[in-house]
């Protein structure tokens, strides 16, 4: 039986991160996380801490300046976010938004 996911605290950086992943928007990892940890990480943690299903693909890709990498990219599951936003993600997004403001 796999655990309910849980929300983190929706001002922290796996908030930020989580909100993105719900709105179906695209993550860059540049403006919730400034520098100060790794999108994998917090990915990392979302997985195993709170129970979220985030799936991840990689592809090759190119730097700025010419260089190859790897990039990737995570989502959920459409129907993990319909579930999600069903049980208190709405409501958990909503707060996330006013404590912004």
């Amino acid at each position: 039986m796999s655990k309910t996911p849980k929300f983190p605290g929706p001002l922290t950086a796996r908030g930020a991160v989580l909100a993105v992943l719900l709105s179906d928007a695209d993550q860059t990892g540049a403006e919730p996380l400034q520098g100060r940890t790794s999108l994998a990480a917090i990915v990392k943690t979302l997985k195993r801490k709170y129970n979220w299903p985030i799936e991840s693909s990689s592809f090759p890709s190119n730097t700025a300046d010419g260089r190859a990498t790897w990039a990737t990219v995570y989502s959920l599951p459409a129907t993990v976010v319909a579930k999600a936003l069903d049980n208190g993600g709405r409501k958990w997004l909503e707060r996330r938004a006013g404590a912004r403001d």
